[in-house]
């Protein structure tokens, strides 16, 4: 279903029926009210927006529903191409309330419960090769999708996220925390500024989002940092890659507005708004 991006308030027109939704609410649109995660597949290289209305895939000037409405308060992928996230399902679906952890294996046109189903609200959520760590009340792993292990955690974690080769960081009221065993034991980062979201763009590149609203980046797993002269604002999400020629690529939904930038902050592009 490919639908015209109106505004980012946000307005959605000119769907065309699916599975989930019947026509007559097709035809007043689908209004995104909340992006919870705005990431590129590493697959294909696709912007993909996780919403209170469904999975989202940028195409051009449109996006792209994908997969049934659902509202997904939490989504990450890993590098096999695994889809991951949880939240609560839409009227339409038959998928149980909360998701607990769902997968997909289809780029998100389909999704399977693979644990916690009716139990599990997963807010902040991430995977690396084996393991998936996700925090519902309680911080907890899991190596098979299935069985899951209670981990410590000195404060509750507003973002999660797991570099490529498994270092497991946790921004929190307490600092920035850093785990290299699944959770089991914690240490401290400190950024210049306390970071309220993270994200791994490589297995030694660390980007924050600062109380300050500025970018701080790391290139060493996080000893050291540079803070960008730039105020984004208040983001309700990040992500980072590296592009093809190397670049590092930060995204950050910002209000209503997805944006990049390639120089930590100094420069932006609006891809979303």
């Amino acid at each position: 279903m490919a639908v015209a991006l109106v505004a980012l308030g946000l307005t959605l027109a000119g769907c065309a029926p699916t599975a989930d939704k019947e026509p007559s609410d097709t035809d007043a649109g689908i209004a995104i009210t909340h992006i919870h995660a705005a990431v590129r597949d590493p697959g294909t290289g696709d912007l993909l927006l996780a919403t209170h209305q469904g999975l989202f895939r940028q195409d051009g000037d449109d996006l792209v529903a994908l997969g049934p409405v659902m509202d997904l308060m939490s989504f990450t992928l890993d590098a096999d191409g695994t889809y991951y996230a949880s939240g609560h399902p839409g009227l339409q679906t038959d998928l149980p309330e909360p998701l607990g952890l769902i997968t997909s294996r289809d780029q998100g046109v389909s999704w399977t419960v693979a644990s916690l189903g009716g139990k599990s609200d997963f807010h902040a959520l991430t995977a690396s090769g084996s393991t998936v760590t996700g925090y519902d009340g309680t911080l907890r792993t899991s190596s098979d999708r299935r069985t899951w292990q209670e981990r410590p955690i000195a404060a509750p974690p507003r973002a999660l996220a797991a570099s490529p080769d498994g270092t497991l960081l946790a921004t929190t009221q307490a600092g920035l925390l850093a785990s290299t065993d699944d959770g089991a034991t914690w240490s401290t980062l400190t950024p210049p500024e306390p970071a309220v979201l993270v994200a791994w763009a490589d297995t030694s590149t660390v980007v924050a989002l600062t109380t300050g609203g500025r970018i701080a980046t790391s290139t060493d797993a996080g000893k050291s940092w540079t803070l960008g002269a730039t105020v984004l604002g208040e983001a309700g999400a990040l992500s980072a890659g590296r592009t093809s020629d190397g670049s590092l690529e930060v995204i950050a939904v910002v209000g209503d507005t997805v944006i990049r930038t390639l120089d930590e902050g100094t420069t932006t592009e609006v891809l979303v708004g």
